[in-house]
């Protein structure tokens, strides 16, 4: 187990109608970690429980999950909160394969709640996970639009334009002048949190309004592509492809193009698909065709975790081994039954939901690790850019201000964020080969 973990935990046990099992009926091994919540004996659990699944031995898997029914719990420390939302994935995914065998008192699905822009501001503040990709990205797209009269940022991310005040402050503050500014974004996005009631185009008059205020000229557009989208699973990226053209964009002369991804690309399949030319994955085609749209700078950004692999036991190590960091920054400042607390820790809880539960086309949650992803870039023909000094004097202002178990450093291609010594988020910045300085 990795240090700076919390790692053991003694708790009382509970009882539970949640799973046909009892004490005598599990297996000696597992009886052994009743009442304990040592990670790595959790650990050992997931992985005993994915194993029956992949061979199909419910009966197995119901009496492992009534073992860690007793050491869950969604208000506990945050090895037993993890471990609440691996539990109820575990349920999901059975009750999905095998409706049949299992029993249990409450549904699994975890509840996506609407957030309006203030409340959506603070889930961005509330640890650096967001915000850290935001700086040093902002800075480097500062750093590579300088004396630009006219920029174009192609923006694919999660958090609704919540980047963008940052920079337009920045930008109105230019010593030649603010540029003009244009964003446009798809008006369909991959259905995780967060979530806000808001619609993209009152984002856009929001973010319009703001550049008023601050003397940018300001243009946000709009890609209408397939307003259908219902649930994570009906959203498909590859019917944005075809619209990533420049006349389709409106490219103009005298405009450099700034193509952000900020936990974006996970979404897009890893699986190659044999097309009329070639084998390629979704997302080596649409790094492909960025490419052929001759940015001056294309930022990408995610989460430092590789939760590509098809096996379940491979997905559920990692998970367990990554998503601690989260549930361990919050405990460090937010009580246990904190509302804000328990709802950003549900978000997760969506994440490792889709991580455990799906597969095909419905897992969306296809991480690959920041150096995995710098591999991918390099092999796509570009050509990473290095962060100056000055975003890094950037990046540590912003941690100060956050707990000091956060810190960053760099690692080869990539600035990262670190918790506790563990990689979480990595940003990196790229240019097609040939443009480098």
């Amino acid at each position: 187990m990795k240090t700076g973990r919390p790692n053991t935990t003694s708790i009382p046990l509970h009882n539970s109608s949640l799973f046909n099992a009892t004490p005598n009926s599990i297996p000696g091994a597992l009886r052994g970690c009743l009442g304990s919540l040592d990670g790595a004996c959790i650990e050992k659990l997931l992985l005993h429980c994915a194993s029956a699944l992949e061979s199909n031995d419910v009966t197995l898997a119901q009496q492992v999950m009534w073992v860690l029914n007793n050491v869950a719990s969604s208000v506990g420390d945050p090895n037993q909160r993890l471990t609440s939302y691996c539990l109820r994935a575990l349920v999901s995914r059975v009750s999905s394969f095998c409706p049949t065998t299992m029993s249990f008192n409450s549904s699994s699905t975890i509840h996506r709640r609407l957030m309006g822009v203030t409340e959506l501001a603070g889930y961005v503040d509330l640890i650096p996970w967001h915000r850290f990709g935001f700086c040093a990205t902002n800075s480097a797209i500062f750093k590579a639009i300088k004396g630009c009269p006219r920029v174009h940022i192609l923006d694919f991310s999660i958090t609704h334009c919540m980047q963008w005040p940052t920079l337009i402050d920045a930008l109105a503050k230019r010593p030649e002048g603010p540029p003009s500014l244009r964003i446009t974004v798809p008006s369909c996005r991959p259905l995780v949190p967060p979530l806000v009631n808001v619609s993209t185009k009152e984002v856009g008059l929001r973010l319009g309004n703001f550049a008023k205020f601050r003397d940018v000229p300001f243009e946000f557009n709009i890609i209408d592509v397939d307003t259908s989208c219902k649930d994570s699973s009906s959203f498909h990226f590859e019917s944005v492809f075809s619209h990533l053209t420049p006349p389709t964009l409106n490219l103009r002369n005298e405009e450099v193009l700034v193509v952000n991804c900020q936990n974006w690309l996970r979404y897009l399949s890893d699986e190659s698909i044999r097309s009329a030319h070639q084998d390629a994955s979704l997302r080596d085609t649409f790094l492909d065709i960025i490419k052929g749209l001759n940015p001056c700078i294309i930022i990408v950004v995610d989460e430092d975790s590789d939760l590509s692999d098809s096996s379940l036991t491979s997905r559920i190590t990692t998970c367990f081994n990554y998503l601690w960091i989260p549930f361990d920054a919050l405990e460090t400042f937010l009580p246990k039954d904190s509302c804000q607390r328990l709802e950003y820790e549900s978000d997760i809880g969506q994440n490792i939901e889709n991580i455990i539960s799906y597969e095909g086309f419905q897992r969306i949650e296809r991480l690959e690790s920041g150096a995995k992803m710098c591999q991918r870039m390099k092999n796509a023909g570009f050509s990473s850019i290095p962060f100056s000094e000055e975003t890094v004097r950037e990046v540590k202002f912003l941690l100060d201000e956050h707990a000091s178990g956060w810190g960053m450093k760099r690692e080869d291609d990539m600035l990262v964020l670190t918790w506790k010594g563990h990689n979480s988020v990595f940003a990196t910045a790229w240019v097609p080969n040939g443009l480098e300085d």
